[in-house]
Order: C-alpha cells, then sequence, then structure tokens
C-alpha cells in the first residue's frame, strides 16, 4: 500500500500550490444558518480556478512527478472535475496527457476540459461510468509506460486536497464543531481529515454520499472495500462504485459519520442556492448543503463548514434537476388513466378532477378507433404534497380508472 498522507504532505502541497490556486472563499450563509439554527460557513471550491477543487490534487501530483516520468506522458480517468485539474496542470506545465472520461458525462465538463487543456491534451469518451472508463485509462497507461494520475487514490493527490482545509482553519481561526464534505473516491475527505484530525481534533468531519452510491457508507459497514452493484450515476462527480483503498483506511480510523442524501434533496439543494443565494453548483458540489436539514438536531448552535466542491452545471441538465426535486418533494406524480373515447372526457377531468392548484405538465395519448378506452400518460405538478389523496379520491369518484406511475421504476424512467 502507499503511504498514507501526512499533514507535513499537505503544508508542501500548499506551497506547491501558492499563486496557481485560488484561496477560495469561506463564506457565513445567513439563510442557511436561519435554517438549523447554526453558524453555517460554505468554503467556495465552486469558485476554484476550474470551478472545483480537484486541480489542488492532481497539480500537486504532477508537479512531483520525476523529468523522465513527465517526459513518458501522464494519463487520467474523471467525470469531469479531476479531467479539468489535469488539463489546466498540462497546459500550465506544457505537457502532454490524454483524458479518459465517461462517455455519459455531461457535455459542459468535456467542452470545459479541451478548453482548460487546449493543444496539450487529447480527450478519450469511453465506457457508461467513472469505474469502467477508468479500466480502460489504467491498462492505456500500463501499456504504453504513462503515468496514471488518479483521482483520489494516491496520497499527493490526498495531500493537494487537503490544503482546503488549512485554508479554512487560517480563514476562521477558531475551530469548527462539524466539517460536511462530499464523498465520492474519497480523496477530499481524506485530505480533510489528514489536517483537521492533526490540528483541530475536537472538529468532527462526516462525509456525506449520495443514495445511489453509498460505496464508502457500505465499506465502512462492512470494514472492507465492497464495489457497488447498483450505482446512480446522477451525481456524478461523487457517483463511485468502490472507495479508494486509501481514502478507505484513513476514513475508517478518522471519518466520524456517513450521512446518505437522496438525489431527488440534491436536486432541491441546487434550485435552493440558485435562486436565494445565487450560487450555482453541480449535483456534488450541493451534496453537503443538501445534509445540512437532515442533521438539524445534531447540528443546531454549533459552527458547521461546509465544503462547497465544485460548481461545473450544465445548464441543459437543469429540467431533470427540477424533475427530480419535484419528486422528491412528492410534489409531481404521473399516472396512466384510462380515458373514455367520447367528447368531453378530457374537459370533465380537467374541470372535475383538477384541483385548483394542480398543473397537467405532461400528457401523450393516442386515439384509438376500435376501443371505447384509451390510456393517457399524465403527469400533474401539485402545489402541496398533501393534495395527492385529494386528487386521487376525484378520479376514483369521477370513475376514471388509473394506474399511479412514480412506483413503477421499469415504466418511469422513461418519463425523466
Amino acid at each position: 500500500m502507499s503511504y498514507l498522507p501526512t499533514l507535513k504532505g499537505v503544508e508542501d502541497a500548499a506551497t506547491r500550490l501558492k499563486g496557481l490556486t485560488r484561496v477560495t472563499p469561506l463564506e457565513h450563509n445567513k439563510r442557511l444558518s436561519e435554517m438549523i439554527n447554526a453558524s453555517v460557513f460554505l468554503k467556495r471550491e465552486d469558485l476554484q480556478q476550474v470551478r472545483s477543487f480537484k486541480i489542488r490534487g492532481a497539480y500537486n501530483k504532477i508537479s512531483s512527478l520525476s523529468k523522465k516520468e513527465l517526459n513518458a506522458g501522464i494519463v487520467c480517468a474523471s467525470a469531469g472535475n479531476h479531467a479539468q485539474g489535469f488539463a489546466f496542470s498540462c497546459q500550465k506545465m506544457k505537457l502532454r496527457g490524454e483524458v479518459y472520461m465517461p462517455a455519459t458525462t455531461p457535455q459542459q465538463k468535456i467542452s470545459q476540459v479541451r478548453m482548460f487543456g487546449g493543444e496539450f491534451i487529447e480527450v478519450i469518451l469511453v465506457g457508461d461510468t467513472y469505474d469502467a472508463c477508468q479500466k480502460v485509462a489504467l491498462t492505456a497507461a500500463k501499456e504504453t509506460n504513462k503515468t496514471f494520475i488518479h483521482p483520489f487514490d494516491d496520497p499527493l493527490v490526498i495531500e493537494g486536497q487537503g490544503t482546503i482545509a488549512l485554508e479554512m482553519l487560517e480563514q476562521k481561526p477558531k475551530d469548527f464543531d462539524y466539517i460536511l464534505v462530499p464523498l465520492g473516491g474519497g480523496g477530499l475527505v481524506s485530505g480533510i481529515l489528514t489536517v483537521i484530525k492533526q490540528i483541530a481534533p475536537r472538529t468532527k468531519v462526516i462525509g456525506i454520499e449520495p443514495s445511489g452510491a453509498p460505496s464508502m457508507k457500505l465499506a465502512l459497514e462492512s470494514g472492507k472495500r465492497i464495489a457497488l452493484k447498483e450505482l446512480d450515476g446522477f451525481v456524478d462527480g461523487a457517483a463511485v462504485r468502490q472507495v479508494g483503498k486509501l481514502p478507505f483506511e484513513i476514513c475508517k480510523t478518522h471519518l466520524d459519520k456517513v450521512v446518505v442524501v437522496p438525489e431527488g434533496k440534491i436536486c432541491q439543494a441546487i434550485l435552493d442556492v440558485y435562486n436565494k443565494d445565487g450560487i450555482v453548483v453541480e449535483p456534488a458540489g450541493a451534496l453537503a448543503i443538501a445534509s445540512l436539514d437532515l442533521m438539524e438536531e445534531e447540528l443546531s448552535g454549533k459552527s458547521i463548514g461546509v465544503l462547497v466542491c465544485g460548481g461545473n452545471n450544465d445548464i441543459f441538465r437543469m429540467p431533470e434537476i427540477k424533475e427530480r426535486a419535484l419528486l422528491y418533494s412528492e410534489l409531481k406524480h404521473y399516472f396512466l388513466i384510462d380515458f373514455p373515447q367520447r367528447s368531453g372526457a378530457l374537459k370533465q377531468f380537467v374541470t372535475q378532477v383538477l384541483g385548483p392548484n394542480d398543473d397537467i405538465t405532461h400528457f401523450e395519448f393516442s386515439k384509438k378507433n376500435f376501443r371505447d378506452n384509451a390510456p393517457a400518460v399524465v403527469g400533474i405538478e401539485l402545489k402541496y404534497a398533501s393534495d395527492l389523496s385529494l386528487l386521487v379520491d376525484r378520479m376514483k369518484k369521477h370513475n376514471f380508472k388509473f394506474d399511479y406511475l412514480n412506483d413503477k421504476q421499469s415504466l418511469f424512467q422513461f418519463l425523466i
């Protein structure tokens, strides 16, 4: 196993990164503080050079390589943010690099990688997940004798990420009670732990994972690294099938807790921080914010540091983000409704079944001349979650037969 990261290593990384990375703001957020009756400070890594923290670890690792290693070439695999930090580093150091990205990576992140790396990088799209992509990249690096720059399972990468904690402690001399950290492969939280457990040991560090990819929670509960059989890749910056070896060793000893957050709640946090705070975050960047009210009782009255790890959100994802948020809040519902094929049936549904605050946002219907009834897929947005039972009662009262689709995942995936 590689050596464990050290505080000295993080301090050396801070020296390497000085003048290259930004000392990002640590901002007190009044809205979030009032929401959970605590003092909430956002560490704004979304304002970093490449709009995420990943540049810290990537540059620290690459700048430590020997001339021979650099001449042989470097390779990385990434869902986006690590690739951008890697590409920025290649351009800054005038090095050739290959970037392997999952074919499912949002286009905005692919474009950003090419912009930051320019002529010095080649982007290769392969695989549907990060793990499949990484497997190809590792094989390519081995066959060509190039150095693989791991996004999270490398001590130098972890030490680079740990420089965030040094900045936070300098920006707020009085210790935090808690620091909430987004958790994917585990590199960021391991870097934070490397610093905090040495300098501010009374501060609790909590890792926040998406419910569709709880790889660290499963590993800690099992006592060993386990690859997830099922993975929801929506939170692309944190959707990792298996955590790193080094992060697992660090987290099983030092991480205070893992909290899992549903994807729909993450989506609501994205919308809230944009509409109420004017901050653009990607799903992984909203992870820690989304967890706050889940721990409201525990965090009340405390000083909380919250890592906003990235702001690389593709604007074209916003309709899906809104949809997931509405579904989580139980304000959006889909039905397969059997409409009588007679004049006035739809008008009756609109006037007698829909409530005054209900809105049809999706409607698919195909008339079948040889049938008395025909199904329509109808999406209805409610103002209040409690209105659902009233809507269902009215459909039954007026003899509209229906199937509720929100719980039928095999069908539902076609709607969002």
